[in-house]
């Protein structure tokens, strides 16, 4: 009941504090003398958006804190679903091991659909929501490879497949 009661303070506690060790990281990293944008450019905007996003949940949660003790009392605890928590981990580690040997393409091709249906509700586990998701995945994966290569000029895993695009 106390993770229930307090997770939002928690969360965007740990988030806030993630986010400023990552800023500060980000500066450490040397400078490029190659490309405008260096190696601290990306975790630095993403620490500044997680930052943001967890100071946007601190509040929230202290605003609506009253009426959530209401909420909180009126319902019972939730399950935990062991089964989707140990098959998305599982699908993040094959994930990190087959990223650097065939390529940030082939590998997120691989992953991302798996994970989608792993974490779908059952009842949208049909034939025309899998085919969504793989439109997602396949136009989701080539945007981020578009985005790394030609728009931050960072090359990502390319693995035994190379692209010279």
């Amino acid at each position: 009941m106390f993770w229930k009661k307090y997770d939002d303070y928690i969360t965007s506690v740990f988030f806030i504090g993630i986010s400023i060790v990552m800023i500060i990281m980000a500066r450490v990293l040397p400078k490029s003398k190659v490309m405008a944008i260096g190696p601290d450019f990306m975790p630095t905007v993403i620490g500044c958006l997680t930052l943001a996003l967890a100071v946007i949940l601190l509040i929230t949660t202290i605003v609506t804190s009253k009426q959530r003790k209401k909420e909180l009392a009126e319902t019972k605890p939730d399950e935990c679903d062991y089964k989707k928590m140990l098959t998305s981990l599982f699908l993040i580690l094959v994930y990190v091991f087959i990223l650097q040997p065939i390529g940030f393409i082939v590998a997120t091709f691989v992953y991302l659909l798996p994970q989608f249906v792993a974490l779908a509700p059952p009842e949208e586990r049909n034939k025309k929501t899998i085919i969504k998701l793989l439109v997602i995945d396949i136009v989701f994966t080539l945007v981020v490879f578009f985005l790394f290569r030609y728009g931050f000029k960072i090359v990502l895993p390319a693995g035994i497949f190379t692209i010279a695009i």
